[in-house]
């Protein structure tokens, strides 16, 4: 073929996300003559094929040409959709390298992402510590994007971050008369930030705060039921204030999943909380949609979600929380493939006694029992069944709202800290009771007469094995609480009283 019709093949490397994950994409530039066209093949959506123009604006105010030749962009593998506008650079880059404008061999050797303005100048995008890292896995020797995700791509070690602020500046990076300084990684906040809510709110109510804290020592879940007014939100807002700081593997993961979701600004620092509207859809709630989207109990993970008046949720929406509670895991099908988010989180509920809020007992509840029973019908024996600790709250006394402040979060995380540190040294880095194995729990040391309690509570209320193995753990807690060597009959008791469904 003569070289004055000859096409032109230029590639680059850059990343898609897909769910929380980045996966690469090879871009392929072709030019060659022709009548004047730009096409994006390779599952684009809508954001990725306006690239064209964003491209095409971006080249030609930076002062660089643009190919008046039929251009035909290939984002391989074809069978993966991409989505988002962070492909930009990289199909900038691998244009002026096809027409001859940027000569670069390291070019196939990084990897590229970042949205492109108008005039050049880029935009932060979604999951940038996510694609640092795929980058690094794919073998990248650094990655180049925008600016402002400088600091949280250096979280991830083993690759050089080269912040770029405009698409002109790739001329003099290429022709050496540019180094820009690597950027240092963004601190990770490990514990909730200075003023965050405190425990010593929560005034009077002492059985709600010792629920509180077994539920954040041994990360179980908790369903509180009272009356409007009487704390049950109030403590949920500061359970993230008791339980024991992140690990550093752990902030990572937070943060990438946060990245992810576009909320990495808006993370406070800590263990995460949640707390979705009770109009929320099963799959805003546990992910869903085209591509995969992380949902509320991912962004959750490793922290607490908070749903607010359970019964008024769909119940759709509350089933699908089941699998999820018991794996830590959850599992979206696709036509695609299967994509498995983590969703290790503490469910925390509150819920009324009845439509009216009042509750039976009160003289002023209109309710009937059949309102009653379809109102906590939205509750399944099933999803009831996988939640821990089953907390009644009363409606606190004026002396007590008026009285001295509660204990501090500071002087109950620091009990918390000590019964997760026997949790780690028992179950391995990381783990807590919550997160026993059926084997686990059943080989917890078990004294003789907690033994017999327990063995004739399951024969005469016909529990469920999962109940049995719930008890267990909620029991080994509270041993764990108590600094005791095996679960004794006062243990098993408790934990027991703790999960009737009856006494919430």
């Amino acid at each position: 073929m003569p070289p004055s019709v000859a096409a032109v093949l230029a590639t680059a490397r850059t990343f898609t996300l897909d769910g929380i994950s980045a996966r690469p994409v090879r871009v392929e530039v072709d030019v060659h003559r022709g009548l004047p066209n730009f096409t994006i093949v390779g599952l684009p959506d809508a954001a990725v094929r306006e690239a064209r123009e964003r491209v095409r604006a971006a080249l030609v105010n930076c002062g660089f040409e643009f190919p008046l030749r039929r251009i035909v962009v290939n984002l391989a593998p074809a069978s993966l959709r991409k989505a988002g506008p962070g492909m930009d650079l990289a199909i900038a880059a691998a244009l002026l390298s096809a027409s001859g404008e940027l000569e670069w061999e390291r070019l196939v050797r990084v990897a590229l992402a970042g949205e492109l303005a108008l005039d050049g100048s880029l935009r932060p995008v979604q999951g940038a510590l996510a694609i640092a890292e795929a980058a690094r896995e794919s073998g990248a020797e650094a990655i180049l994007l925008p600016a402002e995700n400088g600091a949280e791509a250096a979280l991830a070690e083993g690759i050089e971050v080269i912040p770029v602020e405009a698409l002109g500046q790739l001329t003099a990076l290429v022709a050496g008369a540019w180094d820009p300084p690597r950027p240092e990684p963004m601190p990770l906040r490990l514990d909730p930030p200075p003023g965050a809510p405190d425990l010593a709110d929560l005034r009077g109510q002492p059985h709600l705060r010792h629920a509180l804290e077994v539920a954040a020592a041994g990360g179980h879940s908790l369903l509180m039921v009272g009356p409007p007014g009487a704390g049950k939100s109030l403590s949920a807002s500061r359970l993230p204030s008791i339980l024991p700081p992140l690990a550093v593997g752990d902030a990572l993961e937070v943060a990438r999943i946060a990245s992810a979701c576009g909320r990495l600004d808006s993370l406070p620092g800590g263990r995460p909380f949640r707390a979705p509207h009770h109009t929320v859809s099963a799959a805003g709630l546990v992910g869903g949609g085209s591509p995969p989207r992380a949902g509320e109990v991912t962004i959750a993970h490793r922290g607490v979600l908070f749903l607010d008046e359970l019964c008024e949720f769909r119940r759709d929406a509350l089933e699908a929380l089941r699998a999820p509670l018991e794996t830590g895991e959850v599992a979206i099908a696709r036509v695609g493939g299967q994509r498995v988010l983590p969703c290790r989180f503490m469910l925390v509920a509150a819920a009324n006694p009845c439509p009216c809020g009042r509750g039976e007992t009160d003289p002023d509840c209109a309710c009937s029992p059949y309102e009653v029973q379809r109102y906590q019908g939205k509750l399944s024996g099933a999803l009831a069944d996988r939640i821990d600790i089953l907390a009644a709250v009363r409606q606190p006394s004026a002396a007590e709202i008026g009285g001295p402040p509660g204990e501090a979060s500071a002087a109950v995380r620091e009990r918390v800290r000590a019964a997760r540190e026997r949790q780690e040294q028992r179950l391995g880095s990381g783990r807590c009771n919550a997160e026993m194995t059926p084997a686990e729990a059943r080989a917890c040391p078990l004294g003789e007469s907690a033994a017999t309690l327990l063995a004739d509570l399951y024969a005469r209320q016909r529990l469920s094995g999962r109940a049995h193995d719930r008890a267990l753990r909620l029991a080994q807690t509270l041993t764990d609480l108590a600094g005791l060597a095996e679960i004794g009959e006062e243990q098993m008791a408790q934990a027991l009283q703790m999960r009737r469904r009856e006494h919430a």
